[in-house]
């Protein structure tokens, strides 16, 4: 179970979104919270813009590094830039988290036409002991193809892509782990927006548990490497209580159905827009992969 530090990135509207009588949680908040709680693997990305504070919070926190595992990844607009670019923000995220090295760095996106060179600045920074895995995110099968195609030396251990039940994509989960990559899944919860769905209900109550519970649930046992993310103490608790009960066949079948058609959709009007994000290239559908596996 990780945890992903609160962000100024995460402008979705959520049950969890603070009021205009709440003072937002800075993410050295958060983070000395959730340590205090028992998370010990921090999701963290140059896009969040808070490194600096997450390493504070582990500074002050005074757990030793060899009990942490720190995972980040670089953006699109560093990705374009090269790899010159991205060893400077590799180093820059060294420094803001206080870190000699980190457990995971991640190609955020696969932006057309430069995310092989990424990846490829990656798998340098892992020879020179810098890193100690890397891996890919938000990479559709299609992407993975294309680096394998470049002849990588160092094959992705981790792609993180958005799973639940609620966008649940069988097949390319299955492609990825016959590599042998391990699917690491954010928006384990989905932003809290399906919590009141009559089947997440019903499950939760058969297991006196909550829906939140029910869907973290799901992700361990599917063998997905679940990364909640929550602002509040309280939820951060509820949300790792996953491993003292077990969804039975039944359960299972029931969410592994609750994908719309439509999510495929939406996924791939997704993806489309944040390949070339906050690029040269932003708003333009320029290098984007026309034809991708969206199941």
């Amino acid at each position: 179970v990780g945890f992903i530090p609160a962000s100024a990135s995460s402008a979705v509207a959520t049950p969890e979104t603070p009021t205009s009588t709440e003072t937002p949680r800075t993410a050295e908040e958060c983070i000395t919270d959730a340590l205090s709680v028992g998370y010990r693997f921090l999701e963290c990305a140059e896009f969040y813009g808070n490194e600096a504070q997450v390493g504070q919070a582990i500074q002050k926190s005074g757990i030793p590094r060899d009990q942490l595992y720190l995972n980040s990844k670089v953006w699109t607009t560093t990705i374009e830039q090269g790899r010159e670019a991205i060893r400077k923000q590799f180093f820059q995220t060294l420094k803001d988290l206080g870190t000699e090295y980190l457990d995971l760095y991640l190609v955020h996106w696969p932006v057309p036409g430069k995310h092989v060179e990424a990846y490829q600045a990656l798998e340098e920074l892992q020879k020179e002991g810098k890193v100690r895995s890397i891996g890919v995110s938000n990479y559709a099968y299609e992407d993975y193809l294309e680096l394998k195609e470049a002849g990588i030396t160092v094959k992705p251990v981790i792609n993180q892509i958005e799973i639940n039940p609620f966008l649940y994509r069988r097949r390319t989960i299955e492609l990825f782990e016959k590599e042998g990559i391990v699917m690491q899944s954010y928006r384990s919860l989905r932003d809290g927006k399906a919590f009141n769905d009559p089947t997440l209900l019903k499950i939760a109550a058969k297991h006196s548990k909550t829906s939140a519970q029910i869907l973290g649930r799901w992700c361990v046992q599917k063998g997905f490497v679940y990364i909640p993310k929550s602002t509040k103490i309280e939820r951060m608790e509820e949300n790792s209580k996953v491993f003292d009960f077990s969804l039975d066949e039944e359960d299972m079948e029931a969410l592994d159905g609750l994908t719309a058609e439509d999510a495929y959709e939406k996924f791939e009007a997704l993806y489309r827009k944040c390949v070339n994000r906050d690029t040269t290239k932003d708003g333009t559908l320029d290098g984007v992969k026309t034809t991708i596996t969206l199941d």
